[in-house]
């Protein structure tokens, strides 16, 4: 027992990625730009990756259940019920919380939202709390607690007030920000989008020099003359009027030269590589084609939500459900909307299954977003499906009767 506290004890206090010593993980790059939540968000693969996965999950329909002895059933009287599928809280919709919730994940490594419970116990509100105000630390006795940090003042929190969800870490209980980690990659892409810009605002013409066969009195005039005439991507493509026997020489590497177009491309894989995006979904048309898009979209679900999904739901069930509650109940994201094939393929599927008997009318309407018919909850089969151990006796019962029917043939001749 004393081998197992001194383990315990080394995981005291929570590796937190934003702050203490690991704050360097945001900030600069070898790129020269500033890399942080903010700044990244600013980039549109950073943009529309983390639009696509807070909306995906936002969307996902969101149901508390209660296990039975046939599976499992919509525990509509649960007072977890409404507040997840509906509104958490009397500010916002269950979409934009968990909208929220999943952006703060994508961006920070964590979510967090505290949890207003009732006199027994009950969650009756969820509010999201910002986790770059979040600490998250250990008591003398090995308690997790949480501070979070409101204009300058710092408010404890104790674990069943918080419902934490954190991202890929190295302690499992503080994720680490996928922005902070990849920050080289994204300032490359913030260095490249700027120079971009930068090319455009001065004419999309290269810098360069302007040579006189003499001694120049003033540059600086010269300077702010040319730049004002010919400075600007409004300005482009004027006829420059040079004096004095002046000539004009570039000095820098045309953008073709330098990849610059290849560059950018390959950036938005690369931030696309770090979510776990296909690159069709974020504008990235190039290698896809009518074969494979559909495959890449159910891969998306398979391996890129589910985890996300998964991650959610186990932590939504640890910290909401009560402890005589949870081998009862319990929460899921449903994804099945999203792994449905075109309609001609959910056809011929729901036929096979209602031939099969594993499928009824109403199973097939209920997926299909219809109102139920009567009757339509029977379960049948076609009736020519035999065990295999009673294939020999059917076949004998056949021979049986052709025998018999041969018999009555053979009687009525003789009549």
């Amino acid at each position: 027992m004393s081998v197992l506290s001194k383990l315990f004890k080394s995981r005291d206090k929570p590796t937190n990625s934003l702050s203490g010593a690991y704050t360097f993980f945001f900030g600069g790059t070898t790129s020269g730009k500033t890399v942080n939540e903010r700044t990244a968000m600013q980039t549109t693969a950073v943009y529309a990756c983390v639009r696509i996965l807070a909306e995906a999950i936002a969307s996902l329909p969101l149901h508390t259940y209660r296990s039975t002895s046939n599976g499992k059933e919509k525990a509509k009287d649960h007072y977890l019920y409404y507040l997840l599928h509906n509104e958490p809280n009397s500010e916002m919709t269950s979409f934009v919380f968990r909208e929220t919730l999943m952006s703060h994940l994508l961006l920070w490594g964590n979510a967090y939202a505290q949890i207003i419970r009732d006199g027994t116990g009950k969650v009756m509100a969820l509010y999201p709390l910002m986790p770059d105000k979040m600490t998250v630390d250990r008591t003398s006795k090995g308690e997790i607690y949480y501070l979070y940090n409101k204009e300058g003042q710092d408010y404890p929190l104790r674990k069943e007030e918080v419902l934490h969800i954190p991202g890929l870490g190295f302690d499992g209980l503080i994720g680490y920000s996928p922005i902070a980690m990849a920050k080289n990659a994204i300032g490359m892409a913030i260095a490249t989008e700027e120079y971009g810009a930068s090319f455009f605002a001065n004419g999309a013409n290269p810098g360069g020099v302007l040579e006189h066969p003499g001694i120049v009195k003033d540059p600086a005039r010269i300077r702010e003359s040319w730049n004002a005439v010919y400075g600007g991507s409004n300005k482009a493509h004027k006829v420059a009027v040079l004096e004095e026997g002046m000539s004009f020489k570039t000095i820098t590497i045309p953008p073709d030269q330098a990849q610059f177009l290849e560059t950018r491309k390959f950036q938005i894989n690369e931030i696309a590589r770090i979510f776990r995006i296909p690159p069709h979904m974020i504008g990235d048309l190039e290698r896809a084609t009518f074969s494979n898009i559909e495959n890449q979209s159910l891969e998306f679900v398979k391996y890129t939500l589910d985890p996300w999904v998964v991650r959610l739901e186990m932590s939504m069930q640890r910290a909401l459900l009560l402890e005589s509650e949870k081998k009862d109940y319990f929460i899921k994201l449903n994804v099945d909307g999203l792994l449905r094939g075109d309609y001609a393929s959910r056809m011929q599927g729901y036929a096979t299954g209602i031939q099969n008997g594993f499928l009824s009318p109403n199973d097939v309407r209920r997926l299909e977003d219809m109102n139920t018919i009567e009757h339509g909850d029977i379960y049948a089969m076609n009736g020519n499906m035999l065990k295999l151990e009673d294939v020999g006796a059917y076949a004998k019962t056949l021979d049986k009767k052709e025998g018999e029917n041969n018999e009555e043939v053979l009687e009525l001749g003789k009549e």
